[in-house]
């Protein structure tokens, strides 16, 4: 069984991969983005599966890779185009290889045009495929800039693509129109720039009259993507939580279990976000918690203290999320989520005020 998740990042408009093999536990990930490395880590670890290797379709000039920064959490593999010029790569890529993920394949083909070192990886059974810039939804990358070349993007795409079964899907690097999907049989039939009769004279003279602005951050992601992501001073991106031991669910949130709570009771402020009914009711609730009903949460901000880590509790961890997000768009920049609530927090034998005992 394939493990597939299309991930998104709104700043760069960029779609990331993950494809992982259930039965054998191990999975990619295609074009991650470095701001999104803590929301891959939390997916994956909660899939249960083995990060082997980050693909790179291409070295990105809109955004930075985060495969140095998974390399260094998960212990994966950096994997690109050996026409990169790229330093920090575990395994570089041709025509014809294959990368291997627990039991399936990901078969590599080259379709420069859109930079040198632009990669099509294709799943093994031919059903999906990772187009990076090369071929978008009804469009393509563009060609002036990074050895960019029209003619060269026409073959890549008719020899190395449209060269696939009509029926297998194609997965962009980007979208900026909130499509995610298209198919080879699509493509070759609507594609307004390379499908149906187009020829390769028409292609080059479009690509060559485009005229785009240059991507704002081309001088920053293209040197980083050529370190593979590695940060100059290795600061990595923004520091983890240090006042506890957390885990980062794939909803967003910092999540705190009952025992390591109970060991930083003296440190926190502990914020129940039930109802009254609910405080004094069979549950009962925590040493020294402050009652907050979510629906009052956010005009009441200015009760709790900022400068103390705060950690929301509910019944049983869904409504103490949602205050994590009023939390965080009030300022609050050190809060966690009890995981479980208050019925994980009696389930382990932790002590409560009130409630039935």
């Amino acid at each position: 069984m394939i493990v597939f998740r299309q991930l998104f990042d709104p700043q760069s408009s960029t779609y990331t991969y993950l494809l992982g093999d259930r039965r054998g536990g191990q999975a990619v990930l295609i074009d991650p983005v470095f701001e999104q490395v803590r929301r891959d880590v939390a997916l994956i670890e909660e899939l249960d599966l083995t990060l082997v290797a980050t693909l790179e379709t291409h070295v990105h000039a809109d955004h930075v890779t985060g495969a140095s920064l998974l390399k260094q959490r998960l212990g994966s593999k950096i994997m690109l185009a050996s026409t990169s010029a790229a330093e920090g790569a575990d395994r570089l890529l041709d025509q014809d290889d294959i990368v291997a993920f627990g039991t399936r394949r990901i078969m590599v083909r080259a379709t420069p045009g859109h930079t040198n070192s632009c990669l099509t990886f294709v799943l093994d059974d031919h059903s999906l495929a990772f187009t990076g810039d090369c071929l978008l939804i009804r469009g393509s990358g563009r060609t002036d800039f990074q050895e960019g070349d029209p003619r060269t993007m026409y073959r890549s795409v008719h020899d190395q693509i449209f060269s696939l079964p009509e029926e297998c899907l194609l997965y962009p690097a980007h979208d900026y129109r909130g499509l995610t999907v298209t198919s080879v049989g699509e493509e070759r039939r609507f594609n307004p720039r390379l499908g149906g009769d187009i020829g390769i004279g028409d292609f080059t003279g479009y690509m060559n009259n485009m005229r785009l602005a240059h991507p704002k951050l081309l001088d920053v992601a293209v040197p980083a993507n050529l370190r593979c992501g590695r940060p100059v001073t290795d600061t990595g991106a923004a520091a983890d939580p240090t006042w506890a031991h957390l885990h980062y669910s794939f909803a967003g949130v910092w999540e705190i279990t009952p025992h390591v709570l109970e060991e930083h009771m003296s440190a926190v402020t502990i914020l129940d976000v039930r109802e009254p009914g609910e405080f004094d009711g069979p549950l009962g609730h925590i040493a020294g918690a402050t009652l907050i009903p979510l629906g009052e949460l956010a005009g009441r901000l200015n009760e709790l203290n900022r400068d103390r880590p705060l950690v929301a509790v509910c019944r049983a961890g869904g409504r103490s999320a949602q205050a994590i997000t009023i939390l965080t768009q009030g300022g609050f920049t050190q809060t966690a989520n009890l995981t479980g609530g208050m019925l994980r927090w009696r389930a382990d034998g932790l002590p409560v005020e009130g409630g039935r005992q």
